[in-house]
């Protein structure tokens, strides 16, 4: 069954726009490239998405490593704000950029809320 990359693209633009704290969202692949995204502009899709791919496989390294088990979130905390890289579906990784003043129980929240809307189109 082929992937609907147009409904992808709606739910991710939908969930930016109405997400408070939100700059962008990029559904990937695990190898990297991109099947959805709403990025800010200037941001590389193509770039971003390889950069995610890598994080989630340091990420799945450090965890084996460190006998914490498998990965479910990857969380990114910089000065300007967060970078949550968190696992979709089996095919799919969800990123999602959020500004500083984000409340991370809100957001954490709000993406669950978003992986199930996706989860049900990647099926």
């Amino acid at each position: 069954m082929a992937i609907n990359v147009e409904k992808l693209n709606t739910l991710l633009q939908n969930f930016v726009s109405a997400t408070s704290d939100v700059e962008g969202a990029a559904l990937v692949t695990p190898d990297g490239l991109p099947l959805a995204t709403s990025l800010p502009g200037g941001m590389d899709d193509e770039r971003v998405s390889a950069m995610s791919a890598a994080m989630l496989s340091l990420g799945e390294r450090i965890g084996s490593e460190l006998a914490r088990g498998s990965i479910d979130r990857i969380y990114v905390e910089g000065t300007h704000g967060y970078g949550v890289l968190t696992s979709c579906a089996e095919d799919a990784v969800f990123l999602v950029l959020a500004n500083r003043s984000a409340k991370l129980g809100v957001l954490m929240l709000e993406i669950k809320r978003a992986i199930a809307e996706l989860k049900l189109v990647l099926m």
